[in-house]
């Protein structure tokens, strides 16, 4: 058995970046089996504004990747019992590899680690396409092909099975469905290890928002708190233009990171910030209902929109001085964040076992 790794492209400031290193790592450990990485060669690393990746050069590594695992099959390397894993759902080449696969008659199995898509109204997907039919047939199509749809959280299961009722069929302790959607949390089990020299820096009255400058992640809301509480400092870590080193040296020093945001299937940059010590302060919706302490989340209506901010200002505005004057009182309620996201949905256990079955 093979597997190959068709890989998301990697952008340096992005978790991409050190999944290309620890994935394929980190899998060969699990399970002792030849890995092979299908890469789609260098990376644009501006991504198109407020986006997570660049949309042309997604479709220009995407077709390279594409004529790699053509010449694969050509080449009769792709055997019965090989697995694919596409750590992007979202890529149209699975659709081609299920074609060879089928024509060919080569019995591999496919997994898909699903991000993000049309389905949720956030996305950029969401916002500028919506749910035309091309999209969501071309998503369906995705999901059907997948042996293992893989999320990171249940609400991210939950909120694509309203556009696509169909997957609930497949969710909940029913052997007879296997394991079509898998909610395993994410193969991140390096990162404590590559932030372990960031732990016990310097504190510093420091607030930071990681987060994408785009829509969905409200950075105004940001902006207007930074004018009620000039006693902090607050920082916008995008419109610094960090390299990861800076970044994580920045989330050492904060005490604090804030989230306003209306798109989050996971969020990664508040579990960073649990590994150096940096407390989260999040709205109780999304992933973070699922995900957080209520030591560490307020109420989603708080921040609803910015209207619904101005409303709350002052409650929110208290909450956040509250926390920065307590910091050091929070730090136990930082490790019991940590642990229970460490081993939920920061861990590739269960990736592994569903892939390696």
């Amino acid at each position: 058995m093979t597997i190959y790794i068709v890989d998301l492209e990697a952008v340096d400031t992005r978790y991409t970046k050190e999944w290309k290193k620890y994935l394929p790592l980190q899998l060969k450990r699990h399970t002792n089996t030849k890995i092979e990485v299908i890469s789609g060669g260098s990376t644009p690393q501006a991504t198109t504004p407020g986006a997570f990746l660049n949309f042309g050069g997604t479709n220009v590594y995407k077709a390279n990747q594409m004529q790699q695992i053509g010449k694969l099959f050509c080449d009769g390397k792709v055997k019965d019992g090989d697995y694919f894993l596409y750590t992007d759902a979202w890529n149209p080449t699975v659709l081609q590899l299920k074609y060879m696969a089928e024509l060919l008659k080569v019995k591999i199995k496919i997994g898909g680690m699903w991000h993000a898509g049309s389905y949720d109204p956030q996305d950029f997907l969401g916002r500028l396409i919506g749910d035309k039919p091309w999209v969501r047939n071309t998503e369906q199509a995705m999901f059907d092909v997948y042996d293992n749809n893989f999320y990171a959280t249940d609400f991210h299961i939950d909120l694509m099975a309203k556009s696509f009722p169909e997957i609930e069929q497949y969710t909940g302790l029913n052997p007879a469905k296997g394991n079509k959607v898998c909610r395993v949390g994410w193969p991140m089990e390096y990162l404590e290890g590559a932030l372990s020299a960031y732990k016990n820096m310097d504190k510093k009255d420091i607030i930071l928002f990681p987060h994408r400058i785009a829509p969905e992640k409200q950075p105004d809301i940001f902006y207007d708190l930074k004018d009620s509480l000039p006693q902090y400092e607050f920082i916008v870590c995008q419109e610094k233009e960090l390299s990861k080193n800076e970044y994580h040296n920045l989330l050492g020093e904060a005490k604090m990171v804030f989230s306003a945001n209306l798109q989050e299937t996971l969020g990664i940059s508040w579990y960073e910030g649990c590994l150096v010590d940096t407390m989260p302060l999040i709205p109780d919706r999304l992933s973070y209902s699922e995900m957080a302490t209520d030591d560490f989340k307020y109420p989603s209506e708080w921040t609803e929109n910015f209207a619904q901010y101005k409303k709350h200002k002052k409650q929110l505005v208290e909450k956040i001085d509250f926390m920065m004057q307590n910091y050091k009182k929070h730090i136990p309620q930082i490790w019991k964040q940590k642990q229970q996201l460490q081993e939920k949905y920061f861990s590739g256990k269960q990736l592994y076992g569903d892939i390696n079955e």
